[in-house]
């Protein structure tokens, strides 16, 4: 098993810190749900602003509020201002990377409004068990981690004809792949 990333919010600021507060993160039911973020998960924060790291839990606030409040002793690590990031994970196998509906959503610098909703996903190769690409859920276009020559498909179907794969395989392959 391996720890893996499957949701975020991330470029939230910091609306309250509340250190009377009995613990938690209180956060926008509207923004947890565009992530997938459950309440009472536990999330890692991450503040940009000043570099520290915590986990705590998740607690709805008011909804349609944007708040973003750390509360109990996670009040002395971020302030009302300071961008945060914040990551829900899980375990997996690597065979199940395949299947991970991992969100992101960002947000307009210096709000929490709600800029885009992202998606990482994984994918297998050709070459690689993993392939990664991050799609813009907004627009569905998809941002390259790095500039791939485009593919000549018909010379991949007698590559992979070569390799022993089944005509139906190559079919359901290319099509999945490549339209």
């Amino acid at each position: 098993m391996i720890q893996i990333f499957r949701a975020k919010l991330h470029g939230l600021h910091v609306t309250g810190a509340d250190v009377d507060y009995h613990g938690s993160i209180t956060l926008d039911p509207a923004h947890c749900r565009l992530a997938g973020i459950h309440p009472l998960e536990f999330v890692d924060v991450w503040n940009k602003s000043n570099g520290s790291r915590l986990r705590t839990y998740v607690i709805h606030g008011e909804e349609g509020s944007r708040c973003c409040v750390l509360n109990g002793a996670a009040a002395r690590l971020c302030q009302p201002g300071d961008e945060v990031i914040i990551c829900a994970s899980e375990y997996s196998t690597p065979e199940a990377l395949y299947e991970v509906d991992a969100r992101v959503v960002t947000f307009k610098k210096g709000t929490n409004e709600v800029d885009k909703l992202l998606r990482y996903d994984v994918s297998k190769g050709l070459e690689n068990d993993f392939e990664f690409q991050v799609v813009d859920a907004t627009s569905n276009e998809v941002h390259p981690i790095q500039n791939i020559p485009p593919v000549d498909v018909n010379s991949l179907r007698l590559d992979l004809a070569q390799r022993g794969w089944d005509p139906v395989e190559i079919d359901q392959f290319c099509d999945s792949h490549f339209g």
